[in-house]
């Protein structure tokens, strides 16, 4: 990966298309923005993977994540909370969460950042009905 310097911050240019990376969101992502969106990205992945193998029918999904940043060392992030809402049809919230530690376990952004960024997720699963 090559990123260039820009004039308030850097860009790299992906197959997807340019990406634009500041401290200021007037000019692009913001460096905390684009971690919290690779942890998401992965588990949300990697989770509907899981559910996909087991047949677990699902119409949507979203992750609402909340972050805690430390300001007196560097803004750092010390802790995300990931908030899976599921809808689907025939859904066991104990097997979801079992599935949801499994997404853990092979999410590389989520095991490359768990000794210094403290991540809890919850869910909530919508029956819904035919």
């Amino acid at each position: 990966m090559k990123f260039y310097l820009k004039e308030n911050g850097m860009r790299i240019d992906l197959d997807y298309g340019e990406l634009s990376i500041s401290g200021n969101e007037e000019y692009g992502y913001r460096p905390f923005q684009l971690m919290v969106a690779s942890i998401v990205g992965c588990s949300g992945s990697v989770f509907r993977k899981i559910l996909e193998k087991q047949r677990t029918e699902i119409e949507d999904m979203t992750i609402t994540a909340e972050v805690e940043r430390n300001p007196r060392v560097a803004n750092r992030i010390e802790r995300i909370s990931l908030h899976y809402s599921i809808k689907g049809y025939q859904l066991n919230k104990e097997k979801l969460y079992k599935n949801l530690e499994l997404s853990r376990k092979n999410c590389s952004m989520i095991r490359s950042v768990e000794s210094s960024i403290k991540i809890e997720e919850t869910l909530d699963a919508i029956e819904l009905n035919r």
